[in-house]
């Protein structure tokens, strides 16, 4: 799914009712925001580490991924996702699991994917093949003049 509008329309809001409306309500709905998250950064938070994958792992973590298992992830500012990371999402979106950085074993992954955007990714250098799967259903926020 993906919301469209611009920035303020509250299209987190848009994302959490369509969670709470859904069979998968009582799972977990976790909130991801691109542009506050650098590249490097960003991959450890999404899908994870192992122990050692890079300096300061000291701890296996769980990536928000992971931890929405079942539920459903809203990936706000996702226009502003680096096209390194948009192939690896694309990727894990067509496998239906992923690696934590670092690791080796495959995650199964059943979540449901909400992103949302204020520019046009058609128009900014986004991958096609990922825009395209995110708009199987868009929605636009109003702008708040109207």
């Amino acid at each position: 799914m993906l919301i469209l509008g611009e920035s303020g329309t509250g299209k987190e809001l848009v994302a959490r009712a369509v969670h709470t409306g859904s069979p998968h309500a009582h799972r977990p709905f976790v909130a991801i925001n691109y542009a506050a998250l650098s590249d490097t950064l960003l991959e450890s938070e999404l899908f994870g580490h192992e122990r050692g994958a890079f300096t300061g792992a000291v701890a296996q973590k769980k990536g928000r991924l992971e931890i929405a298992e079942g539920g459903s992830v809203f990936l706000d500012e996702v226009g502003e996702l680096a096209p390194g990371l948009q192939a690896k999402l694309l990727r894990v979106l067509q496998k239906r699991n992923f690696e934590r950085v670092g690791g080796t074993v495959a995650i199964p992954l059943n979540i449901r994917l909400i992103a949302a955007t204020n520019r046009d990714l058609t128009a900014a250098g986004f991958r096609l093949d990922l825009y395209h799967r995110f708009n199987v259903v868009s929605l636009h926020t109003p702008p708040l003049r109207e």
